[in-house]
Formats: C-alpha cells, sequence, structure tokens
C-alpha cells in the first residue's frame, strides 16, 4: 500500500519564524519601539498575525488599531517572506527520501495561499508536492479535519494511507478527527508553555533528524520492505 506524508508548513518543513519575526518586529518600529526579543516570537509563530502582534505590541483583535495593524503586518511579512525563511536542516533530503521510497507528500498549512506559495515556490517544493491545502482553500481550517482529507483526495489517497505531521495541538487534533495517525514536531513553534505529551500524538520528533524515524514507526508494515 502507498503512503501519503502531510505535514504542517510553518515549524514542520520549513523554519519561517525570522521572517515572522522581523514582520512582526516592524510594527513595533513603525511605532518608534525597539525591536522585542525573538525567542517568545518564534513560539507564536504558527499563531501567524494574532499571536505574533500579542506577544509584539500587547494587542489582541479587540483593540481599535488591531486591523490595521494586522493588515500592514502582512503586507510587510510578504514583503519579505523569503528574507530569511529556510527548511529545517535534513528536509530536503527526507522529502528526497519519501519519494525514493515510492511514497509521496504534501502540504496542509493554515497559512492563506498568498502567503504559502512565494516561499514553498523559493524553497523549491512545488514539483514533489503532491497536495498543498492552504488556509483559505476550504471553508474550515484546522483543527478540522477538512483541510486533511481534502489533501488525500487532492493526491488520490483514503485517510488511512495517510499520516500527519505538525507542530501545534490543532495538526494532531486534525489529524486524528480525519483518522489519520499524527507525528508532533516537537522542534516547533509549540506555542508559549506547550507541553507535546499532553498532545496524544501517535509519535514525536524532537527534531527534524528524528522526523523519519517517528514516520516510520507509523508506517504499515507492508511498505518497509520499500
Amino acid at each position: 500500500m502507498s503512503v501519503l506524508i502531510l505535514f504542517d508548513f510553518d515549524g514542520t518543513l520549513a523554519d519561517t519564524a525570522p521572517d515572522l519575526a522581523a514582520a512582526a518586529n516592524l510594527q513595533r518600529a513603525h511605532r518608534g519601539m525597539e525591536p522585542h526579543p525573538y525567542e517568545p516570537l518564534r513560539a507564536v509563530a504558527s499563531q501567524g498575525a494574532r499571536g505574533l502582534l500579542r506577544v509584539a505590541l500587547g494587542m489582541t483583535p479587540e483593540h481599535e488599531a488591531y486591523e490595521e495593524t494586522r493588515q500592514r503586518f502582512l503586507q510587510d511579512y510578504a514583503a519579505n517572506s523569503t528574507v530569511h525563511s529556510h527548511l529545517f536542516a535534513g528536509v530536503a533530503d527526507l522529502l528526497d527520501d519519501i519519494k525514493r521510497r515510492g511514497m509521496s507528500w504534501g502540504i496542509v498549512t493554515n497559512k492563506a495561499t498568498h502567503l504559502t506559495l512565494p516561499i514553498v515556490e523559493f524553497l523549491g517544493l512545488q514539483e514533489d508536492c503532491a497536495a498543498l491545502v492552504c488556509g483559505d482553500t476550504l471553508a474550515r481550517n484546522k483543527p478540522h479535519p477538512d483541510p486533511l482529507l481534502h489533501a488525500a483526495s487532492q493526491a488520490g489517497f483514503d485517510a488511512e494511507q495517510c499520516i500527519y505531521v505538525g507542530d501545534d495541538l490543532r495538526d494532531i487534533q486534525a489529524a486524528h478527527a480525519a483518522g489519520m495517525p499524527a507525528v508532533a514536531a516537537a522542534y516547533g513553534y509549540l506555542g508559549e508553555d506547550a507541553d507535546v505529551t499532553t498532545w496524544k500524538a501517535d509519535a514525536q520528533a524532537d527534531s527534524p533528524a528524528e522526523l523519519w524515524i517517528a514516520i516510520e514507526k507509523l508506517l504499515p508494515t507492508s511498505t518497509l520492505s520499500n
């Protein structure tokens, strides 16, 4: 049986936090403020504008200037999203190895298409990506299972032929809701004070180098001889 390995994007395949944090700090610079330390911004990078603006500016969606600031953040990020972003070490080899073994891989992210595609293309992922589902592809995002099921269908697989890898609790929840085993990418943007051990993932990778080991644990026996 062939297998489809689906990945979250930010914090799982690609280290995009440096450019996201830079865009958040631009919002501080626009206000004459000093840059915010990087690590707290990295932790919430998977939360997008909502998390980054909360940490960088203490601004929540209820703030009267939130929407204007969010739009400026998105514009600044879109203009500079490939300055420092890169694949995590070993990810390119992992994707090549998945292909060599006769398996397929794809991406399911809550990030909007117009922000995702330029980075995917910059990183050279578009050619072998069997499915790409973004935050505006469907009406519902993760943790709803729809994006994962749509990706499986797009690539020609059933849910039971898929494994999902992500660095956020909602990734694990979406995978289980879709009937897919899930790998927690514990090296990613886990959020503030996140405890990955409580996510009930089926396997865990503490570094990108451990991804294949974690994925392999969940593969059907019939695929392991490839």
